[in-house]
């Protein structure tokens, strides 16, 4: 096996922008997915947040208010954009001319499953890469299903979600 070429420090100066697209559903947005966005933005020069639409799940929020919550949550960081797609991500990573999918990884558990789909999807498209990162100690436990069953039954989620993600939140489980 032979070493790897590194880049002479003109090339690595002069790289063109790198961005990553971090898709799911974020039926609500956690404070996991908002800690692998912000990590990934200090890896990538831009990180897209593809808010899948999806037909066949009945969501807590539509997608224009998914998305209307990322926004107001990384409303200071322009690095991070936040779209939706609809269909294969594939086919919208193509469309975008994006080259790298984030995955986030809270047990090993998830590894399998991520592992599958990325090779799948470097099956369907050979050029583009899938980025796996392991979720802080933090919010290994915290999922969107979680919190929206956590709070339909009145619990507190204030330390799951993001302050404006609570509001929203509260809206649609008024009792809380």
């Amino acid at each position: 096996m032979s070493e790897p070429t590194l880049l002479p420090p003109s090339k690595v100066t002069s790289h063109h922008k790198t961005v990553a697209v971090f898709p799911g559903s974020f039926d609500p947005v956690t404070f996991g997915h908002i800690d692998l966005i912000e990590r990934s933005a200090v890896v990538f020069d831009e990180v897209i947040v593809a808010v899948a639409s999806n037909q066949e799940k009945t969501p807590l929020f539509t997608v224009d208010e998914r998305i209307d919550m990322i926004e107001g949550i990384f409303s200071h960081n322009s690095q991070v954009k936040v779209e939706t797609f609809e269909g294969l991500l594939i086919n919208y990573l193509v469309k975008r001319e994006c080259h790298v999918i984030i995955r986030g990884l809270r047990a090993v558990s998830d590894f399998e499953y991520e592992f599958q789909m990325a090779l799948m999807n470097r099956k369907l498209a050979p050029g583009i890469e899938t980025f796996f990162m392991a979720s802080s100690a933090l919010y290994t436990y915290v999922s969107s299903r979680i919190v929206k069953e956590l709070a339909s039954l009145g619990g507190d989620v204030s330390d799951l979600v993001h302050p404006l993600v609570e509001k929203e939140i509260k809206t649609k489980y008024p009792s809380r």
